[in-house]
């Protein structure tokens, strides 16, 4: 009996045991379960955060892919304009060089002209031919020189505008980063008022262009006034541009859904404010394309109207909503430019009207080198009239001295023959002249004895 009741025992306490291990286990199972649905929580709530910074990543990228086109833009204008610099550098040098050689040439000619000249006449010959050659070469003289001056001008000019675009690129950087900056801070102040807003974009596009270095009324104007037979049309500014063409840059894009969209903390209207903005955008891109400003009487501009944005960022956040504003603009015939794009863009305007100024004075230059030539042609055509006179003189020179002191029955032997038979005379005639007179010789030409003399004269040099 006392067996069964130990027995009874025991199995009792092995009962209480496994009900006691078995509440364990299903403690250790539950809390097992919280821990893991709390693993699956901080899971969703890391790939969540992982999401939004691949988002924020993304961003960054296109911004920076943005970043990357417009500097690479920059750099390709900066080495195209470098490129016609150095070419228009090249041949203003070998036009000077061609010129200098012409000229040494010319005044080697013309000296050694001049000095056969002057030996073979007299003295009021060589006065006349010296006062002649004065009155052709000191025209020519000052043509050369003022072309040289105009030449050596341009060289300096394109140095100086050299110089002056590599400081006013780094110039436009430093510009866009603080334009950019200012605007960013400004639009928060700009919120619901949109006329300020339209004044501020304004204001903007005038810093912009004063920027460019272009000057009000004479490279662009404001606000110009046109009437229409639908009424009266004012764009914002109208850039003149060479060979009598026309730009128009409207500044009124409105920016009171961004400005929303910026101060905005409830994602909600962030969104709401974003997906206006950009319908304002495209709105506005279609009310420009619509106005068809190329048609205007007295405007000579191309197909297209130049849409400014004053904040970069606004431009952008519209393009990343939506990703087909850029070529509905395209296709519109509206180029949309902030403030980095058309600073580039009005500087190239600038560097335009330099290579117009530079083909006008290359136009003056070949003028002037026309006229030098036709003066050229006048004078060597003057010079061979005076190389046949010449001629004709030593000719003329050559016959007379034959009948003084030549050949038989000379003047100068039948002279002297008059003494001889008594003739009284008061002054004897050189006794060189009347030896040789009567030998009866034929006298050499004047050609012949300069021959002899220049051959005694290089055989002087060689000894």
């Amino acid at each position: 009996m006392e067996l069964l009741v130990a027995l009874g025992f025991v199995l009792v306490i092995v009962a209480v045991s496994v009900a006691w291990q078995r509440a364990a286990v299903a403690r250790a199972v539950a809390e097992q379960r919280e821990s893991l649905v709390r693993l699956e929580a901080q899971l969703d709530s890391s790939h969540q955060q992982l999401q939004r910074a691949e988002a924020e990543l993304q961003s960054d990228r296109e911004s920076l892919q943005q970043l990357r086109a417009q500097n690479a833009q920059l750099s390709e204008a900066r080495a195209r304009i470098e490129s016609e610099v150095a070419e228009k550098e090249r041949s203003f040098a070998v036009q000077l060089k061609q010129l200098e050689e012409s000229k040494a040439t010319l005044k080697r000619e013309f000296e050694a002209l001049a000095q056969e000249i002057l030996e073979a006449k007299g003295k009021s010959f060589q006065e006349q031919s010296q006062q002649r050659l004065d009155a052709l070469l000191k025209p020519m003289a000052t043509e050369l020189k003022g072309f040289k001056e105009r030449i050596e001008s341009i060289h300096q000019f394109d140095n100086e505008q050299r110089t002056k675009l590599t400081t006013e690129l780094q110039h436009l950087k430093d510009l866009n980063v603080k334009i950019t900056t200012e605007a960013e801070r400004l639009s928060s102040a700009l919120q619901g008022q949109k006329k300020m807003q339209g004044n501020w974009g304004e204001l903007m596009l005038e810093n912009v262009l004063d920027s460019s270095g272009l000057r009000r009324d004479k490279d662009y104007k404001r606000e110009v006034s046109i009437d229409t037979e639908e009424g009266r049309m004012r764009p914002d500014v109208v850039v003149y541009l060479p060979q009598s063409k026309h730009l128009v840059i409207d500044a009124k894009t409105s920016l009171a859904a961004y400005t929303r969209y910026v101060n905005a903390e409830d994602p909600t209207e962030r969104a709401q404010a974003l997906k206006e903005h950009a319908d304002a955008m495209q709105a506005r891109i279609k009310e420009l394309a619509d106005k068809r400003y190329y048609k205007l009487n007295g405007l000579n501009s191309p197909e297209v109207v130049v849409m400014f944005v004053p904040i970069e960022s606004a431009y952008v956040e519209a393009l990343k909503f939506n990703e087909t504003l850029f070529q509905e603009a395209i296709e519109k015939q509206v180029l949309v430019a902030t403030p980095t794009t058309l600073l580039t863009a009005l500087n190239i305007v600038r560097q335009l009207w330099r290579f117009e100024d530079q083909s006008k004075h290359s136009a003056q230059l070949a003028d002037r080198a026309e006229k030098v030539y036709t003066k050229l042609s006048s004078f060597l055509v003057s010079m061979q009239d005076v190389g046949r006179k010449l001629d004709s003189a030593r000719t003329s020179y050559d016959k007379a001295l034959g009948q003084l002191y030549s050949g038989k029955g000379n003047l100068i032997k039948q002279a002297a023959e008059f003494k001889e038979l008594g003739v009284s005379v008061q002054k004897e005639l050189p006794e060189d002249l009347v030896e040789r007179a009567s030998l009866e010789l034929e006298l050499p030409t004047l050609r012949e004895i300069e021959s002899d003399e220049n051959r005694s004269g290089e055989y002087s040099s060689d000894s």
